[in-house]
């Protein structure tokens, strides 16, 4: 059964670790991160972006496979399904596709457009059981078409947002999406510390955990941080696994073509990039 994000994150804060939120782009995606969690018994967030809720062709689709999967696989560890970097259509559709979290990504409109969208997206959320993040500032890199240059975000603008009923808040202090370019300056620790002084606790958000050094994220989950998104990191090791069962010429082997023994080395790659960074997360045997 799918379990929102609120008590796992809370628990996470306390803990001083973090709960990974990995995004989904099918079904062997799914399974690999879901049986990585299991064998870690750590809790896990399956992050779906519009883009992918699209690619899978939709979220309905995708809310009935996951909550499939948990029956069928046993699954004991608490799983949240979560939109990442929602619209307001978007969490809206995720809503009623029966997710358990979702993410509304007001950060691109003025602060108070994001306040009143963001306040009614919160009732709805919460009226169907469903926790909730915000964003404040945007994130580097790019995320579906909308680049980011790794913006710091202002603590007061994550007060009143965090005061609005978000149950977790992702806020830029430097961090890009996808992978990071060699002048990039690291996280912004000191705007971290006051951002979680201005929110009253409220478990925050890293957005893109690809690439960021272990001392980064380990400083950075001291400071607050409970939630950390990973996707990039497993496509790499997902696409350079396949690319080498191919090169290796295994798929002219035999049925070495058969897509399942085709992406078997790449959903591997994925199972063992999830597991590194729960061990990394510190959320180990916190289920």
């Amino acid at each position: 059964m799918l379990v929102n994000a609120t008590e796992m994150l809370q628990k996470a804060r306390d803990g001083h670790y973090a709960v990974g939120a990995f995004n989904v782009n099918n079904l062997e995606w799914a399974k690999a991160i879901l049986q990585a969690a299991e064998e870690c018994k750590s809790p896990v967030i399956l992050g779906v972006s519009e883009g992918a809720g699209k690619y899978m062709c939709g979220f309905p689709v995708v809310a009935a496979m996951v909550k499939a999967m948990l029956e069928t696989m046993k699954i004991t560890v608490p799983v949240a399904l979560h939109l990442d970097h929602g619209t307001y259509e978007g969490a809206k559709a995720c809503v009623a596709a029966g997710f358990s979290s979702i993410m509304f990504d007001g950060s691109h409109y003025p602060i108070d457009e994001n306040v009143e969208k963001t306040k009614e997206l919160v009732a709805l959320a919460h009226a169907n059981g469903m926790s909730i993040e915000a964003e404040v500032g945007t994130i580097g890199g790019e995320e579906d078409g909308v680049v980011g240059m790794g913006e710091v975000a202002d603590p007061a603008e994550c007060a009143t947002i965090a005061g609005l009923g978000v149950d977790f808040l992702a806020a830029g202090i430097g961090n890009i999406h996808g992978v990071y370019p060699p002048n990039w300056k690291g996280l912004d620790f000191e705007t971290l510390d006051k951002i979680h002084a201005a929110t009253n606790n409220i478990p925050l958000v890293l957005h893109g955990g690809t690439g960021i050094p272990a001392d980064m994220i380990r400083k950075a989950v001291s400071l607050g941080v409970s939630k950390i998104n990973v996707n990039t990191e497993c496509q790499l090791s997902f696409a350079a696994a396949t690319r080498q069962y191919i090169e290796a010429g295994k798929d002219k082997q035999g049925k070495g073509f058969d897509p399942r023994k085709l992406l078997a080395p790449g959903a591997d790659a994925i199972k063992a990039t999830v597991r590194e960074k729960i061990e990394l997360f510190g959320s180990m045997n916190k289920a």
